[in-house]
């Protein structure tokens, strides 16, 4: 592994993120070239849809660092914002999540990742997870400073977001700093069906995957004795990723004998982020929470 050159960091202090006492942003790559990218002309947009926060064409990721509040539990969260991998729902699915755990004592931070594009990248369908992959590094090069427990240190993401932390979680990578100690996967994508195949050439591979691709892609198959934990959380009535999305992995951890929790609610639709008060999903976070604080440290992590 290339030795990590330190990153240069900058406070914001009364930022715009509403509610925000002070938060640090960590550029991914300062100091260093970064991955499977090439020179474009690409310019990151933000837009509100319907009261969301969207990204696109971002290509300089960040990391925006939460700091535990109150009493210090140790752990820590990346968290992944989900948007199809064609844009990221960087508030609902990330400021506030992060917001919300950091005031529960927990260290989170928010990944703003490069979206998979041909225009700035050769090898597209790998840029999110070395940005999902260095976000952990530096989450535990930063250890001592936040008080972080370093084999506490895990992923959540919501819908794309939730399938780059299963893939993070499955797809090992030489480097231990880099695999998630465990993994809060929300509304995300575990099995490669037609339709999810279809998406991931589209919207990540940008071509046909090749044989070996699509065997790596079953995720389902790759959950063994050393996957991480997992918190999972899905709506029945989700039109976008089927709740058997969650339900098969679960059992697939039970399997495998790996603690595993699992909520689901009657409705919530897809994209609920924090979740809503009248159809009960805004019950998740507290719970993730309270998992997060009775985790243990993951004897198996690699």
């Amino acid at each position: 592994m290339r030795k990590a050159v330190p990153v240069l960091l900058f406070i914001l202090w009364g930022c715009n993120l509403p509610g925000a006492a002070a938060q640090e942003v960590v550029k991914l790559w300062e100091g260093q070239a970064k991955p499977f990218y090439k020179e474009n002309s690409l310019v990151e947009k933000e837009q509100t849809t319907g009261g969301v926060t969207l990204l696109s064409d971002i290509t300089e990721p960040t990391l925006t660092i939460y700091p535990a509040q109150g009493k210090n539990s140790g752990v820590a969260v990346v968290v992944i914002p989900g948007g199809g991998y064609s844009i990221v729902a960087i508030k609902h699915e990330g400021h506030d999540i992060a917001k919300a755990l950091s005031e529960r004592g927990i260290t989170a931070a928010v990944l703003k990742y490069r979206l998979p594009n041909p225009k700035s990248s050769p090898e597209p369908e790998k840029v999110p997870l070395s940005d999902a992959r260095r976000a952990l590094k530096i989450l535990h090069q930063q250890a001592e400073k936040y008080g972080i427990n370093q084999s506490l240190i895990g992923v959540t993401g919501f819908s794309a977001g939730s399938h780059l932390s299963t893939v993070a979680s499955l797809w090992k990578s030489d480097d231990p700093d880099e695999n998630p100690a465990f993994s809060g996967l929300i509304y995300g994508v575990t099995n490669i069906a037609g339709d999810t195949q279809k998406w991931l050439e589209n919207s990540l591979y940008f071509r046909k995957m090749t044989d070996e691709e699509k065997a790596q892609n079953k995720l389902l198959d790759r959950v063994d004795k050393k996957t991480p934990p997992a918190f999972l959380v899905h709506a029945y009535d989700d039109p976008t990723c089927k709740v058997e999305e969650s339900t098969l992995y679960a059992q697939k951890l039970r399997e495998n004998n790996i603690p595993v929790e699992m909520h689901l609610f009657p409705k919530g639709g897809h994209g609920f982020g924090p979740g809503k008060k009248e159809d009960g999903t805004d019950q998740w976070v507290p719970l993730f929470a309270n998992w997060l604080l009775r985790l243990t440290p993951n004897p198996n992590k690699e």
